[in-house]
């Protein structure tokens, strides 16, 4: 039996059926849940709900939310307990990446990123795919669904966002997924999509990432301070990437009493997702994969070692802590560089 014919099978056993995504879902995670919703309605599931912790505060995830029509729902709105499964896409393990507390696990995992194992009904994480997307794609051809314009958009998006528009390491079958979706893609909405205009707090947020960078050898990192919007940290380190010379870049911010962080490197030597988790995985939440990964860690940890009363202090002090771990870890020492 595939794959495929083994997820639906699961699926065919449950009346009702919760979709969680990872806390500020993005579109791999979205297109994943909606090609999981489609199969589960193939499968004859009647009652699906499509879940996420913290927010979708970048401008192109909520136009993809908006545009596409993802009826998705916050966490603490829907009762997982009382769905016959649960199924985590583009994550695996309850709060790690996600608010779902650690009692609830899943029935159902389709994940591509590197984690411990997890005792599940139905496992399938596939490190060695670019995008979880890439997964759900081979799904539905190999069931015979029946593919909407909505949902090859929505897939076809994904793939690009993920790793096609940025040449990070895809392999072919992300080529090969979106070639099956593009023909019944709506290329005017994804185009729509891509203008999607920056909002003027993610413009700040990059700004301040750009006046605190440090930089040492190709190696940046960089603070966006408080920000509200999480999704302004992957924006800002793709956009400091670009920087002449650099190849490594860690940007950190405070959000909702919470430090997180979006890690990127194009050297071929660095893993950034084990760099993060060496550097931090034993104060917070981190991982990710050779090129991209992120995490978050608990303010407080920070705040109980400096003065808790004064913003200002507490920010330089989470600076320097989380500016030396990375650097050390990177077997960086001295001054900062100079680059302009």
């Amino acid at each position: 039996m595939s794959r495929s014919a083994e997820l639906s099978a699961v699926l065919e056993e449950a009346d009702s059926l919760a979709i969680v995504c990872h806390d500020n879902p993005d579109p791999d995670c979205l297109a994943s849940a909606l090609a999981l919703e489609t199969i589960a309605r193939d499968a004859g599931v009647e009652e699906i709900s499509i879940v996420y912790g913290g927010e979708i505060s970048h401008q192109q995830n909520r136009a993809f939310v908006n545009m596409l029509d993802v009826g998705v729902e916050a966490i603490g709105a829907v009762s997982l307990e009382d769905h016959d499964c649960i199924a985590f896409v583009d994550h695996s393990r309850p709060e790690a990446n996600t608010t779902v507390p650690v009692s609830i696990g899943p029935d159902v995992v389709v994940d591509h990123h590197p984690g411990p194992e997890i005792d599940a009904t139905f496992v399938d994480v596939r490190v060695d795919y670019g995008s979880t997307s890439t997964i759900f794609v081979e799904y539905l051809l190999d069931l015979d669904v029946s593919l909407t314009t909505r949902l090859a958009s929505a897939l076809l998006f994904a793939l690009h966002r993920e790793r096609l528009d940025f040449v990070r390491e895809p392999t072919e079958r992300e080529y090969e997924a979106a070639l099956a979706v593009y023909p019944d893609a709506d290329l005017e909405l994804l185009e729509q999509l891509y203008g999607t205009a920056f909002s003027p707090a993610t413009i700040d947020a990059i700004g301040r990432a750009i006046r605190s960078r440090e930089r040492r050898g190709s190696s940046l990192v960089a603070s966006v301070g408080r920000t509200t919007e999480t999704d302004a940290l992957p924006q800002a380190a793709d956009y400091l990437l670009n920087l002449e010379g650099v190849d490594t870049v860690l940007v950190y911010g405070v959000v909702n009493g919470t430090i997180r962080m979006s890690g990127r490197s194009i050297d071929p030597r660095i893993h950034i997702g084990e760099t993060l988790t060496a550097g931090y995985g034993s104060i917070g939440s981190v991982g990710g994969h050779h090129d991209m990964a992120g995490g978050r860690i608990e303010l407080g940890l920070f705040a109980d070692e400096a003065d808790g009363d004064d913003d200002e202090a507490l920010l330089a002090f989470v600076s320097r802590r989380v500016s030396r771990r990375f650097f050390d870890v990177l077997n960086l020492d001295g001054r900062a560089d100079d680059d302009g």
